[in-house]
């Protein structure tokens, strides 16, 4: 993943502070819902994020221009003679991550299994410049 700092960056700040807002949501909004645990392994980035009450056919996840977008959209129906007083949950939620481009995307794991998606996502070595002589015609 990328590493470089937020345009906003303040010199008083911790470095893991600059490193946790790469992982903010794409609007920069706070969630409570898609909580996201981030680890890194010297040959992966691994994603755990909370997506209780879906269904796997419900989840989408997408890679696109260095971004993993995930997102999960369900129906709730309103059963005959109930109508919701309050509705806490919501019915889509998206939230992109950016993995940046030394990743094997074809490659990438996904696995949903007791409301956490579990995401796998294994890094490539950077691509190496040679040096060599280049000819002046």
């Amino acid at each position: 993943m990328k590493r470089y700092l937020p345009e906003s960056y303040d010199q008083n700040r911790s470095l893991f502070d600059a490193f946790d807002s790469l992982f903010k949501p794409m609007f920069f909004e706070e969630t409570r819902e898609m909580r996201t645990d981030i680890k890194e392994t010297d040959s992966a980035y691994l994603l755990d994020i909370e997506m209780p009450g879906f269904d796997k056919s419900q989840l989408k996840v997408a890679l696109e221009d260095g971004y993993l977008t995930v997102s999960g959209e369900r129906k709730t129906k309103e059963e005959e003679g109930k109508k919701f007083l309050r509705k806490e949950r919501s019915e889509s939620f998206v939230r992109s991550y950016y993995v940046g481009t030394e990743i094997s995307e074809e490659n990438i794991k996904a696995k949903y299994e007791n409301g956490v998606l579990c995401l796998t996502v294994p890094k490539t070595q950077p691509k190496k410049i040679h040096s060599h002589s280049i000819n002046i015609d």
